[in-house]
Order: structure tokens, then sequence, then C-alpha cells
């Protein structure tokens, strides 16, 4: 049996962490995708990082598989994917899953408040 805590620190090794001032030179890059995993209400409410795709953790894997009736072309297994939530816990977790299913440059921004502090631009929903 997994805990919460035991799945998070397997994510955590799995998805490397990648800081707010190096996220920023990424920003823009056609053959990067940020990955905003918040649920809507959180994005509407705080805004979100330039270009980001918002896609609620919950729908992450079917919008990621290619073989799914959901899937958003915006992914793609060839870019690097920089998720995020509020606090880096969902992020990391949805990074693990998205390893999993074959996205091998996958990074983990944590969450949006380190973004906000560090100066990062914000795009309003």
């Amino acid at each position: 049996m997994k805990t919460v805590q035991t799945m998070l620190a397997e994510a955590e090794a799995a998805v490397p962490r990648i800081s707010p001032d190096e996220a920023k030179g990424l920003v823009g890059r056609a053959d990067v995708l940020f990955l905003d995993v918040r649920e809507p209400g959180e994005v509407a409410t705080s805004g979100k990082v330039p270009g980001a795709l918002a896609v609620p953790r919950g729908l992450v894997e079917f919008r990621a598989d290619p073989a799914s009736p959901m899937h958003d072309a915006a992914f793609d297994r060839a870019k690097t994917i920089v998720a995020y939530c509020a606090s880096g816990g969902r992020s990391a977790l949805v990074g693990k899953t998205l390893k999993d299913m074959g996205y091998a440059n996958v990074r983990n921004l944590g969450g949006f408040k380190g973004w906000v502090d560090s100066g990062g631009e914000i795009e309003k929903a």
C-alpha cells in the first residue's frame, strides 16, 4: 500500500525540479509546453504562465494520450513539458504520470506562487 507521501517522494525523485528563473527562459519556445494542472477556478483567479495549457490534474492522462478521444495535440512527446500547480504536489504527480506515459522531458516548476514571487509574467485567463 502506498501513501500520498510515498507517491510524492517517488514523483519528486523521477521528475526534476526547475526553478522559476530557469523556466522564464523557456516561455514562448515552440519545443516547450507549460502545463498548468490546477482547477479552472484557480487559474481564473490568479492567471497562468503565458501560453500555458491549463488542464486539471484529473484530465491530464486523457489529454496526453494520442489514442484518447480527448487527446490535445499540444501534448507532444518531443517537447519538454514544464508542469506546475499551486504548491508543487499535483505537478509532481502529473510529471511522473507523463514520464510513465512516455514523455521523457518533464520538469516540475512547483507552485505558481513561486513563479509570481520571482517576477514571472502572468497571463490572465
